[in-house]
């Protein structure tokens, strides 16, 4: 049996999509929902860990609340495939390989059906380095050995990457599996120039926190870890990767600006602009 454990912040984003999706299962599952609406946990890592102490499932499935597991044999698939798998440490949706550039995964990204065409798409379990966060499965007998670090992963960003690579350490294998699921939020990025300078990134500022520290528990372990938000080398200066990383999308975002101003200048448009706010004026 599968235990399902999800931290929640909103309680109509977690009915509408995780609980309806788990009401028409065809196997019995175990629910364990952590209520954080009064931020009672600090981080991801911190909650999960409460949660699988409670679970009494063969695996522990630590899921968000905005996913959808479809269809309804979802669960029942996910026991086949795992009952088919040795020596695993962790499973997921999504992962994410060593020397690879592409994400494993059959997941629907966003409110549409569709999967991200950077994507690669698979039909039986794939070896990764690590899993996004949005849904990982744990044995049970592995998490109570091995549970989620809450000094490393003190917010809500890596915790499942960082907890893929300590598996990987003590022998076990990584895998994203074939699961057709449905995650409807998309990753907290800045929308801006002037954000992505701000943060010295594309990502919110816990995110290099923890990011940092886990590069340096790992530093002898790889060379290179992985994520499905991006690559990083455990010998080199984070700031340095940072910077390495924001260039080249402010200078794409300067070359979109320079490109329509001069459109905006060639097509006419400014100057019926022009007119337009004149005549509104004499009026």
């Amino acid at each position: 049996m599968i235990s399902v454990i999800c931290v929640y912040n909103n309680k109509r984003l977690l009915d509408d999509w995780l609980l309806k999706s788990l009401n028409n299962q065809s196997v019995k599952y175990e629910l364990i929902t952590l209520d954080n609406t009064s931020r009672q946990f600090k981080s991801a890592a911190q909650a999960y860990n409460h949660g699988g102490k409670k679970a009494s499932g063969n695996h522990l499935m630590f899921v968000h609340q905005d996913v959808c597991l479809c269809p309804d044999s979802c669960l029942e698939n996910t026991e086949e495939i795992l009952d088919g798998l040795t020596n695993f440490g962790a499973v997921g949706a999504a992962g994410i390989a060593e020397g690879c550039k592409r994400v494993f995964s059959n997941l629907r990204q966003g409110p549409s059906l569709l999967e991200p065409l950077s994507f690669i798409h698979i039909d039986s379990p794939a070896k990764v380095q690590t899993l996004d966060e949005c849904l990982i499965i744990i044995p049970k007998s592995v998490f109570d050995t091995l549970s989620f670090d809450e000094k490393m992963c003190d917010d809500w960003h890596l915790y499942a990457v960082d907890y893929c690579l300590s598996a990987k350490k003590l022998g076990f294998d990584i895998y994203a599996i074939p699961m057709t699921i449905q995650h409807m939020s998309i990753v907290n990025v800045a929308e801006t120039t002037s954000q992505l300078i701000r943060r010295f990134g594309i990502f919110p500022k816990g995110y290099y926190q923890t990011l940092k520290k886990i590069l340096n528990k790992h530093r002898y372990f790889v060379k290179k870890i992985y994520t499905t938000t991006g690559n990083w080398r455990t010998g080199r200066f984070l700031v340095l990767q940072r910077i390495w990383t924001i260039i080249p999308l402010v200078f794409i975002a300067f070359l979109i600006k320079i490109g329509i101003r001069y459109l905006w200048r060639k097509s006419g448009l400014k100057y019926y602009w022009g007119k337009l706010r004149k005549q509104r004026v004499n009026l």
